[in-house]
């Protein structure tokens, strides 16, 4: 299997680094080729300065994570919930390179589209400071259904399975292994 792990953590000594790597080691160990995107070493403007107005160039490091998502079978981002949802830097990475034409297709004088990422499935791996449980009642989970259903799910990716890891802030190294022992095997499993 080809698996693009995508890190969207833009802090490079995270855990979503650690769990990450741990989940590459896992799926590499099983047998699986892996390449990684890693949002807090490559450089493009998060920004889609003009909307759908007027496309905007992509940088060769966007260039080279659409090469890297055709390839792959797989798809594996790892990403804190910051105020419900993902980082800015990661929803600038969906903005840039999701584009019509690569992730979905409109339909000519229609409101429906082709969906061009078709035969990917994904797995989210989530870390957050509140009880996962917390973040499902309260916040009703809006940020999984975003990355979910409004992204991944609308380019034709599934299916789409979500691992939560939480909460960090009150989490013992003890459980931090734990977790990292849990993102290995879900590496291994995927492989």
């Amino acid at each position: 299997m080809n698996i693009a792990v995508i890190l969207g953590n833009p802090y490079e000594e995270s855990l979503c680094h650690a769990l990450g790597a741990a989940y590459i080691k896992g799926a590499e160990d099983a047998g699986a080729k892996v390449r990684t995107i890693d949002l807090s070493k490559i450089t493009f403007n998060p920004n889609l300065k003009y909307g759908y107005h007027q496309r905007m160039d992509l940088e060769e490091d966007l260039i080279a994570a659409q090469e890297t998502i055709r390839w792959a079978d797989h798809l594996v981002i790892v990403y804190p919930i910051w105020w419900g949802t993902m980082p800015a830097i990661l929803k600038g990475f969906f903005d840039r390179l999701f584009l019509p034409g690569f992730s979905y297709k409109p339909r000519p004088n229609s409101l429906l589209y082709d969906k061009l990422l078709k035969g990917k499935s994904a797995r989210l791996i989530v870390t957050m400071d509140s009880p996962p449980l917390y973040y499902r009642l309260a916040l009703r989970g809006a940020g999984h259904r975003i990355m979910k259903q409004g992204i991944l799910q609308f380019c034709g990716v599934k299916p789409v399975r979500i691992t939560e890891f939480g909460s960090v802030k009150a989490s013992s190294e003890q459980t931090r292994n734990k977790w990292l022992a849990k993102a290995n095997q879900l590496g291994r499993n995927n492989a």
